[in-house]
């Protein structure tokens, strides 16, 4: 049996958690058509950490997580994954491959299929979707998809349609799809939109669990969401980085009151 995939990572970890950056990016610029979403964008996180970014709409946070997964090429600057891979160079599928998920706000599962079964392929990614289910699991296989289940609170649900599940419970399973790959660092979109109180909380409770043993990157909205599950707060604003620290620092930060939270 293996060591769960969410054990807590010992001392010696610990205290490279809080100097090794897992995502560094540097001077990113990135320009469509002429309007400037990034400019000289530098920003890093470490290994472990739980980094909540904010911002009003426009911020430049969607391109953000667009260039860190290859989906959007910086015009200038680079990003470096676990202090030497260049993602600037690598592919979507290369950079996933390399430990990096992605969730997005809207929950994207194969609806058709049942929950189990979206699990099983997230772990076959190389496979088209009728060999992964034709594929039999090993037995770590078996054990990391029942882990998983446990954990997302959907063992119940493993045989249901993914499309039947609520949106709470989609939001789960798509970041059950990610875990169950292992991914080092997780981005993850307003991952609580949509989801009820106790949905919310629990979500809360989760990434504080996987904090350590992965890195998180969370994009949201929602200041009670972000107060209780932060380490470290960007915000972003007109595509740079307009303050970071606890979100207490950039609660009374008096540039972030005036373009984002409001007096």
């Amino acid at each position: 049996m293996t060591d769960s995939l969410f054990t807590q990572p010992q001392n010696a970890d610990r205290h490279r958690q809080q100097t090794d950056p897992v995502l560094l990016l540097d001077k990113i610029t990135v320009s469509f058509d002429g309007f400037r979403a990034l400019t000289d964008l530098s920003l890093q996180i470490g290994v472990g950490e739980l980094r909540c970014i904010i911002g009003p709409n426009g911020a430049g946070k969607t391109t953000l997580m667009d260039v860190i997964t290859g989906k959007t090429r910086p015009d200038t600057g680079k990003v470096f994954y676990d202090q030497s891979t260049d993602l600037t160079a690598l592919s979507p599928v290369d950079i996933a491959r390399a430990g990096i998920g992605r969730k997005f706000q809207k929950p994207t599962v194969f609806e058709a299929l049942s929950v189990g079964e979206n699990l099983e392929i997230a772990l076959k990614t190389n496979k088209s979707v009728w060999a992964c289910l034709r594929a039999k699991l090993n037995s770590e296989q078996q054990d990391r998809i029942h882990e998983v289940l446990q954990l997302l609170r959907l063992s119940a649900e493993r045989h249901r349609l993914a499309g039947l599940l609520s949106h709470g419970q989609k939001q789960f399973l798509e970041i059950g799809m990610l875990l169950v790959q292992e991914p080092h660092l997780l981005l993850l979109d307003e991952p609580a939109a949509g989801m009820t109180d106790a949905e919310t909380d629990y979500t809360a409770e989760l990434f504080r669990s996987l904090a350590g043993k992965h890195s998180l990157m969370v994009v949201e909205h929602d200041m009670g969401f972000v107060e209780t599950i932060a380490d470290h707060v960007t915000v972003l604003h007109q595509g740079q980085v307009l303050a970071e620290g606890s979100l207490r620092e950039v609660q009374a930060n008096e540039r972030v009151i005036d373009v984002y939270l409001g007096r």
